[in-house]
């Protein structure tokens, strides 16, 4: 019976808080930075690689293929970390491999090292990983887009190498986020073994060690371990940071807490110090809690909204010490901002923003999800060069390099979970459990970060069976627990009149395909269809909403007049139709739109999908296509705010649409 009342809401809620205080050390989730007290070696490279094709894909753990160099359990292969392992080589069994994969390499760790504590950190493993050091298993973790790490200071080696092994399963179960199914045979004509799995969700199921792995060091006696900081507007224009500051202890003496709020520039801003008093039984967690006042302020703004000024960050600096003198130095990038919700744009720092972005996926040649620092530069200077202002991470949290790297550009951020495609099976209490978990972890990873302006929960699930009320009332729950400070959101394809969940979300993504899934091949349809539609969402619940995908397939290359299906006309006549209904309602209840897509992408193979998914306005290499430049000119009409229609200094009239009557 899945969890209904509140008070079993919060039996769960404490299960998942006790699970998280038995983690021992590792806690928090800082993003790695070195300083004077900490050091950070990346182990990205080419690692070793092998997959269990044993029947039952368990040969590496009867064998233990853990305790012993990999490359004597079998044959080896070189794989590239971070990356997907799937489109590495050239053997169609590793590309559609389904099961557990083993990755190994060895790290040797300075001298220098001693006498401090050692974590080894995965930025990122799909799906299921466990992970051994020189034999001994030291940390497992479910979920494919999200940090986990180990406290490995007791099994490191010095003066000789350390062997880290790795085994990675990238099945989807019904519990999984995103959920999927395994199927065993199948018709009597296909080969005996014969194993599929079966997608909820249009994109590519990568696998592998996607994001960098790290070994970093804290001082061993005493690290700041966690922090969480809540920006507040004051009516004179100064700003409030208060903050919570987590710091691990393993002696018993008091602690002196420095927090320093410095200008991008290097000057101090504002500080404040705190003495903690030391633990009662050793080691422990001390906490300070305080405010910081900064006055003439410097805030964070889209670039759309401050173009001489966007992405605005300080450096946040704090210092813990021990009464023996023992200090642990931590700094971050801080943006000072608010978010609130209006009517009918969201608020940031108290000014309406109205958001005109992309949806976009971790997809790239060869690669696959992995992370690619020149790729990662060219998408954000792409969003630059389109006008774009805002995205989501659709459908699942991107890597931690993209998130800072978009907040110093001034794009805003959807930040959403990996629950895409959940249907009427998944709504049960064993992938709410899970659900709940990795909204802590994606907060406790992201919640700092002041480009992140919504959280959202969900994609396209079947927010249209009764099932799933009782479901997304918890996880809207469990957020607002979690973070009350942002608004949140979940994106949803059903029809207004048979949507369970909306209800429970502060704002709703909507995704409608006029000219395409529906009345394809008619264009000149949007502005009715689409209109009766974002009216009738409106009607309905009376909050605020934003367009997140709509949009249209193209061949690059491929043109066509009158235009047709998969033609890049027919694609641009799609987005101008669609424009139209946007500007009609923009200053009334429509708070933003997302494009679906930003770029092509990788999806499972079936009879409709040609080498992808083709609605990206940017091939995959990222090259435009037709589409791109009207949506250039739409976005840095609606940046310079300039009405779409009147065409000031020479912009595109969309007025002028494109119309194909059949």
């Amino acid at each position: 019976m899945l969890l209904r009342s509140v008070a079993m809401l919060g039996l769960l809620i404490f299960r998942l808080i006790a699970a998280v205080v038995c983690l021992g050390t590792a806690r928090g989730l800082l993003y790695p930075r070195e300083s004077e007290s900490r050091e950070v070696k990346v182990l990205d490279g080419l690692w070793q690689f092998r997959a269990d094709f044993s029947p039952s894909r368990d040969e590496g753990f009867v064998n233990q293929w853990y305790s012993q160099p990999l490359a004597t359990t079998g044959e080896v292969m070189p794989m590239p970390v971070p990356s997907s392992w799937n489109d590495i080589t050239q053997n169609a069994s590793i590309k559609e491999y389904i099961g557990w994969v083993w990755y190994e390499r060895e790290a040797w760790v300075p001298a220098l090292w001693t006498g401090l504590e050692i974590v080894l950190r995965f930025e990122s493993a799909h799906y299921n990983a466990i992970a051994w050091v020189n034999g001994v298993e030291v940390v497992s973790h479910s979920g494919g887009h999200l940090p986990f790490q180990a406290n490995i200071t007791d099994l490191v080696k010095m003066g000789a190498p350390n062997r880290i092994t790795v085994a990675i399963n990238n099945t989807l179960t019904p519990h999984t986020l995103p959920p999927g199914t395994l199927t065993h045979g199948g018709p009597p004509e296909l080969p005996e073994g014969f194993v599929s799995l079966n997608y909820q969700f249009d994109f590519y199921n990568y696998a592998g060690l996607h994001r960098p792995v790290k070994l970093y060091t804290t001082p061993l006696s005493v690290h700041v371990d966690d922090v969480t900081l809540v920006t507040s507007l004051l009516a004179n224009g100064s700003v409030d940071l208060s903050y919570t500051v987590d710091v691990f202890v393993s002696d018993s003496g008091p602690v002196e807490l420095q927090i320093i709020l410095r200008e991008k520039e290097g000057g101090s801003a504002v500080s404040a110090s705190l003495q903690l008093p030391g633990c009662q039984k050793s080691p422990c967690v001390l906490t300070g809690n305080g405010q910081l006042l900064v006055n003439n302020p410097r805030l964070w703004w889209p670039w759309t909204m401050e173009p001489n000024d966007p992405g605005y960050l300080y450096q946040l600096e704090m210092v813990a010490t021990t009464s023996a003198k023992v200090s642990d130095y931590y700094r971050m990038p801080v943006g000072l901002r608010t978010v609130s919700l209006g009517t009918p744009q969201l608020n940031i720092n108290g000014k309406p923003f109205y958001f005109h972005g992309v949806d976009k996926h971790e997809d790239a040649d060869i690669r696959g999800k992995g992370l690619d620092y020149p790729l990662m530069v060219k998408d954000m200077n792409l969003f630059r060069w389109l006008g774009v202002n805002a995205f989501r991470t659709s459908h699942y949290p991107y890597a931690e390099e993209f998130m800072d790297l978009a907040a110093e550009y001034g794009i805003a951020v959807i930040d959403e979970s990996p629950a895409v495609g959940l249907q009427g099976q998944n709504f049960v209490n064993e992938t709410l459990q899970h659900h709940l978990e990795v909204m802590h972890e994606l907060i406790q990873r992201d919640k700092n970060r002041a480009n992140v302006i919504m959280w959202s929960l969900a994609n396209e699930p079947a927010s249209n069976d009764p099932r799933s009320k009782d479901y997304f009332e918890s996880v809207a729950k469990w957020t607002r627990i979690l973070d009350s400070t942002r608004p949140i959101t979940f994106v949803t394809d059903q029809h207004p009149g048979d949507d369970y969940a909306a209800q429970y979300m502060d704002t709703i993504g909507v995704n409608y395909y006029s000219g395409w899934y529906t009345y394809p091949g008619y264009p000149d349809a949007i502005p009715y269809t689409l209109s009766t539609w974002l009216e009738e969402w409106n009607k309905s619940f009376g909050k605020p909403f934003f367009m997140s995908e709509y949009g249209a397939g193209a061949v690059s290359g491929m043109h066509m007049d009158p235009p047709t299906l998969y033609t890049e006309d027919y694609q641009s006549a799609v987005l101008t139709n669609t424009w139209t209904v946007f500007d009609k309602y923009r200053q009334s209840f429509l708070m933003g739109e997302l494009l679906w897509n930003f770029q092509d992408f990788e999806s499972y193979e079936k009879s409709d999908r040609v080498n992808g998914n083709k609605k990206g306005v940017m091939t995959r290499q990222r090259q435009p296509k037709a589409a791109a430049r009207l949506l250039r000119q739409r976005y840095l009409s609606l940046a310079q705010g300039y009405d779409t229609h009147t065409c000031p200094n020479g912009l595109l009239d969309y007025s002028q649409k494109i119309v194909y009557v059949n």
